[in-house]
């Protein structure tokens, strides 16, 4: 409970930084003057509950007595659906197939990225405890 409460609270908390970045960048870069107020909150609020489901479900990596591929597929299909969900609610992919396939592209895309970076951490990690009990 206590690790889903912090994961919670990251996740919550990413998602808003996140959401205050990209506002910062369509008023200093993209030149808007002022933002629609509903339109920022319904965006900051998607952000939020997007920060806080990608936290949470990666509490699935923490069962170990599942296989890797199990636990990997498990939260690919719960993240892309969420995902995909709050994306066409909110209007960030647009509701129509070249925006779904461009969409379903670059999630697909960074999700392997994020990944294959998050696996090589923790395989380094490993061969360096492996390694230090090796040594004793």
């Amino acid at each position: 409970m206590k690790s889903f409460l912090f994961h919670s609270f990251v996740g919550i908390c990413f998602g808003a930084f996140v959401m205050v970045m990209v506002c910062f960048g369509i008023i200093g870069f993209g030149g808007a003057a002022e933002l629609d107020s509903d339109l920022f909150v319904k965006n900051g609020l998607a952000n939020m509950f997007c920060g806080w489901f990608f936290s949470v479900s990666g509490l699935i990596f923490v069962k170990e007595e599942w296989s890797l591929m199990k636990r990997t597929i498990l939260h690919f299909f719960t993240v892309t659906f969420l995902y995909f969900v709050l994306s066409f609610v909110v209007g960030w992919i647009p509701f129509t197939i070249p925006g779904f396939l461009i969409g379903i592209g670059l999630f697909l895309l960074l999700y392997f990225m994020i990944w294959v970076s998050f696996y090589l951490y923790f395989y380094m990690e490993m061969k360096k405890l492996n390694q230090s009990m090796a040594e004793r």
